[in-house]
């Protein structure tokens, strides 16, 4: 999202957690990996409001398969969400520490 502010950078990213389609969460998790502070803070607000079932599942993917910043993220919205099956197998497999996994 080059030359953007990051008013058009949340509404884009807002756009695409509602939706919360596959390639809408591949693209919002594209942008963790050079993302600024305050844009990351936009993602893992909007991040949230994710709620389609196949947005879930993608972000899931993401937990197992993303790279460190993505499972970061991915951890923290099923944390969130008290969906701690899936945070118990990711820190049972390696892929978040401790830390990420049970701080709050």
């Amino acid at each position: 999202m080059m030359f953007l502010n990051y008013s058009e950078i949340s509404k884009s990213v807002k756009e695409k957690a509602l939706r919360g389609h596959p390639s809408d969460i591949e693209s919002i998790m594209s942008l963790l990996e050079e993302a600024d502070l305050p844009t990351t803070k936009i993602i893992d607000f909007h991040l949230s409001q994710v709620i389609n079932t196949r947005g879930i599942e993608e972000i899931a993917h993401f937990l197992f398969h993303g790279s460190q910043i993505q499972r970061n993220y991915c951890t923290l919205f099923f944390a969130r969400r008290n969906e701690w099956d899936l945070v118990n197998k990711a820190y049972q497999e390696g892929l978040i520490d401790w830390k990420q996994a049970y701080s709050r």
